[in-house]
């Protein structure tokens, strides 16, 4: 299976890389209604950010993209499987396709992936790698900070330790 082929059936819906129900059961040779039964027999291992259906909305700004007749195409919005959505129908389809299938759309979203980081890079992507950088360099500061402070409170607990006399009661003592 190509690559360009699965990568064109790819969308940004929702701000997310998706695949629609119907291009799936292409890709499987399968029907959409078959891949859907198994998906609802199922249910329970799609959660929202696996799988969603489009809405109205959605749906006709996707339809205005395909050249279809009145007559023909899909009477139902489409279910949108999610990367993740993808590799958890692995586990329910286990046709010799289906597997094949499963592993290619895996490499295409992973490719999409690199090409975008590895891509060059616009304003916004390089902004945000500068700030991921900043984090690193923070995170590594306060490591540092963090186990000095552990230190002193291990150095204070063993102070208390020793010293072991008793404590006055905290809070309010009534008058008598």
């Amino acid at each position: 299976m190509e690559l360009q082929t699965i990568q064109s059936k790819i969308y940004e819906i929702r701000g997310q890389k998706v695949i629609l129900d119907f291009d799936l059961a292409e890709l499987y040779q399968s029907d959409t209604r078959s891949l859907n039964q198994a998906v609802k027999r199922n249910i329970k291992r799609f959660p929202l950010d696996f799988m969603f259906q489009l809405t109205t909305d959605e749906w006709s700004v996707l339809m205005s993209q395909f050249v279809t007749s009145s007559w023909g195409g899909t009477r139902k919005r489409p279910f949108a499987f999610t990367e993740q959505g993808v590799a958890m129908l692995s586990g329910l389809l286990k046709s010799d396709i289906a597997i094949e299938v499963n592993i290619s759309i895996m490499r295409a979203f992973i490719a999409m992936r690199q090409y975008l980081l590895n891509s060059a890079p616009s304003p916004q992507l390089k902004e945000l790698k500068e700030r991921i950088e900043a984090l690193e360099d923070i995170t590594e500061e306060n490591e540092e900070k963090f186990d000095e402070i552990y230190l002193a409170l291990a150095q204070l607990a063993q102070k208390n330790k020793q010293n072991n006399q008793p404590r006055n009661p905290i809070g309010f003592v009534k008058p008598q």
